[in-house]
């Protein structure tokens, strides 16, 4: 496969294009600094890049809040599709960060769950507990990633997490052409998410990189 002898380039978009660090939920178009770098890039002989979170976050990335929305800090759904199209047309394949065992607390399901508690739609999607309680005082416990509590994490056993997950890559593919994910915390993945997410990947691209740089 391609991915085997490639010269992979990380880049963490929201430090390289000096986004503030928390979210403040102004747009601005600043992923068009990675164009400039595309001739350094190849010079390097760097034939795949790999994107850090680039998708709306609370902070730092790892905390998405919208699997289907480019960071505002970042620019736009328009904005990488440009950098994407500029990559290809240097032969250059894009590998985006799969954050999937966990969300922030801005993910817009979990803040459904903290307006409705109980009553919520989505309260199957994370893993609660209405009798407890969290350290920010929700009035209910929920399970975060390694004690990180801004971490929530996902119930990937939920299939209509699965789905959104799922229709959130194709849409990556579709509006990118990406040519992998990254998987974060891999360890802590369901075994039966994996399988479904390498065999929807597959039959999209039967070359599409999965696994954990």
């Amino acid at each position: 496969m391609w991915y085997e002898n490639s010269v992979f380039y990380q880049i963490y978009a929201l430090g390289l294009c000096g986004a503030p660090r928390i979210n403040d939920g102004i747009q601005v178009s600043r992923l068009n600094d990675v164009i400039q770098w595309i001739p350094h890039l190849k010079q390097c002989k760097v034939d795949a890049i790999y994107f850090s979170p680039i998708f709306e976050s609370d902070s730092h990335g790892y905390d998405t809040r919208d699997y289907q929305k480019i960071d505002c800090r970042l620019g736009s759904t328009a904005d990488f599709k440009k950098i994407a199209q500029h990559l290809k047309s240097n032969h250059i394949r894009i590998v985006l960060d799969g954050v999937f065992n966990h969300v922030g607390r801005g993910f817009w399901a979990f803040q459904d769950v903290l307006q409705h508690r109980y009553d919520s739609l989505y309260k199957d999607w994370f893993h609660i507990n209405f009798d407890g309680n969290s350290p920010y005082n929700d009035g209910f416990y929920y399970e975060g990633w390694e004690g990180h509590y801004e971490l929530v994490k996902l119930n990937l056993k939920n299939s209509d997490v699965v789905h959104y997950l799922l229709e959130s890559i194709r849409l990556w593919i579709d509006e990118f052409d990406i040519d992998g994910i990254r998987l974060d915390v891999a360890y802590c993945i369901e075994p039966d998410f994996l399988k479904a997410i390498r065999t929807f990947c597959t039959k999209i691209k039967s070359d599409f990189f999965l696994g954990h740089l």
